[in-house]
């Protein structure tokens, strides 16, 4: 089995949140039934190539299994081909853009996915056309979260330093409660992972391991 990231948060941010708010994580509570698991673009083009892609699997699906369980929405969100934009052809050049373009695949949603994330009658599944599945028009999942009554969203998927980190970002602006799951994210490097993570942590929302997480729902549902 491939190992995952050795993720870390400076202890000097904890410490500096510690002391403005009084505690580590502001979001010490989780209600299941508005919170939303959302898994970002775990798609055999992102997931292949990537050990720390295919690490994050098993702590997803746990996390997947107990929010369904406690009875809270596991949304998972795939890159669709979206119309051209120029400036995007422009910057990554026509090749590697067509390539970027058609990542998501083809077919039903539901195939498309990782042979190892099986959605679940109820699961919302849904695409995106921008690296954020948050950034208004370019994806449905606000809207059917909100019609949910969703507060709190769990940012999980690939990769941490782009369509996720970019996905928590625009959830947070858009007021809901932000946390990325340390371990259930993936970049290409330690570095990388853990930038996004320190940046998060520091200004959007909370960064939290799977087993946390757990843990939380476990408690609320006693």
């Amino acid at each position: 089995m491939a190992s995952g990231h050795r993720w870390w948060i400076d202890p000097r941010e904890y410490a500096r949140h510690e002391e403005r708010r009084g505690c580590r994580f502001a979001f010490g509570r989780l209600t299941p039934s508005r919170t939303a698991l959302v898994v970002i673009d775990m798609v055999p083009f992102f997931v292949t190539a990537n050990p720390y892609g295919r690490a994050i699997v098993p702590n997803i699906a746990r996390l997947a299994d107990a929010l369904r369980s406690a009875g809270g929405t596991v949304a998972w969100v795939l890159p669709a081909p979206g119309e051209r934009v120029p400036a995007r052809e422009e910057f990554f050049g026509p090749r590697v853009y067509e390539t970027y373009r058609t990542c998501g695949g083809e077919g039903a949603l539901a195939g498309r996915l990782w042979p190892g994330l099986t959605p679940h009658p109820g699961d919302v599944l849904v695409e995106k056309t921008a690296p954020s599945a948050f950034f208004p028009g370019r994806c449905p999942l606000p809207g059917l979260l909100d019609a949910r009554g969703i507060d709190t969203v769990l940012i999980t998927g690939t990769v941490t330093n782009v369509c996720c980190e970019s996905s928590a970002r625009d959830a947070a602006a858009l007021g809901y409660r932000t946390v990325m799951v340390a371990d259930a994210n993936a970049a290409r490097t330690d570095a990388e992972h853990n930038a996004t993570l320190h940046t998060f942590y520091r200004s959007f929302g909370d960064v939290r391991p799977a087993d946390d997480l757990l843990a939380l729902l476990h408690s609320a549902g006693r």
